[in-house]
């Protein structure tokens, strides 16, 4: 999810739902330790919230884990899913699935340094090496570092020959080898991840896993979310509507704007949020349009949504 799930689109999710983790977008060993920007800020609202880590180097590692917990991240998962060239040349990524005893190097000194649970988000293997015995293989050799969580694209990853957008969708998905995954491991926590659309599927894949991440569905329809608490987390919570989510959401990007930033920045991740709704299309449009234009605040959202028809 790199410059999707920054904090203005994770202040925008938690408000509706409270019980939800969430992940940052894949942030580099390198942007941490060398970048000018602060890349690990976010709102308190936030927690739980998890720093998704991509490196390689053990050392870096570590103190980009003890700089995690000095920032207050609930934890920090090392990425071994995302099969983008740019990550291939770092030597991070999904290409680390062919080195698992370098990432539970890195897993055992990053939790030696900091107190905070490191965790590992994987495919189900990467070019020809997508054997279960492959898989089974990386599982048990970093586990062995005391990693007790993997979340599981359900995908293998084409390093050569399928761009970062295509490996999202053309390799099949497999959901049985999760599932074995699981069977083999009862003793880890095994969550699966890809292709997954709904609370009603969600539900059906906690039959055999213990957690369901669900990415570009959420960016592409986040009202999904008011429905989390209750169907997942089972409390007994008022649904917000989204006029109330857009009361709550004017006053930050209002915020946000006198801070120095631009009102795009956060509406940029809320043009999906009156999807299936008579006017969504000129919702998003009048976002579109006017979002980036000097001046833009809080206000540029209740005009979009005026233009919405609920019945």
């Amino acid at each position: 999810m790199l410059d999707w799930t920054d904090k203005h689109c994770r202040y925008f999710y938690r408000l509706m739902s409270k019980h939800t983790v969430l992940y940052t977008e894949m942030v580099t060993t390198g942007a941490i330790l060398h970048g000018k920007g602060d890349y690990l800020s976010y709102n308190d609202e936030e927690h739980p919230l998890v720093l998704q880590l991509g490196g390689s180097d053990v050392k870096a590692m570590t103190e980009c884990a003890k700089i995690a917990e000095q920032y207050g991240y609930d934890e920090v998962n090392i990425n071994v899913g995302c099969p983008s060239d740019r990550v291939q040349n770092g030597r991070f990524g999904a290409c680390l699935m062919a080195e698992p005893s370098l990432v539970a190097d890195c897993i055992n000194e990053m939790q030696n340094a900091a107190s905070i649970p490191v965790t590992v988000k994987s495919r189900i293997g990467i070019d020809d090496q997508d054997s279960y015995e492959f898989l089974h293989t990386f599982i048990e050799e970093v586990a062995k570092a005391d990693c007790k969580h993997f979340i599981i694209h359900a995908r293998k990853a084409w390093l050569t020959g399928l761009s970062p957008k295509q490996n999202r969708d053309v390799p099949p998905l497999d959901y049985e080898r999760v599932y074995k995954i699981k069977q083999d491991f009862s003793q880890l926590d095994i969550s699966i991840n890809g292709g997954i659309k709904t609370f009603t599927e969600t539900k059906a894949h906690l039959k055999h896993v213990d957690g369901v991440m669900i990415g570009r569905e959420i960016y592409s329809n986040p009202y999904m979310l008011t429905d989390a608490d209750n169907d997942i987390y089972n409390t007994n919570t008022v649904k917000q509507t989204r006029a109330e989510v857009i009361d709550l959401m004017v006053p930050y990007i209002n915020e946000t704007v006198k801070d120095g930033g631009r009102a795009w920045h956060v509406l940029r991740h809320m043009l999906g949020l009156c999807n299936g709704l008579a006017g969504a299309r000129k919702f998003r449009q009048h976002l579109s349009e006017c979002a980036s234009k000097e001046g833009a605040n809080g206000q540029i959202l209740l005009d979009a949504f005026n233009k919405v028809t609920i019945n």
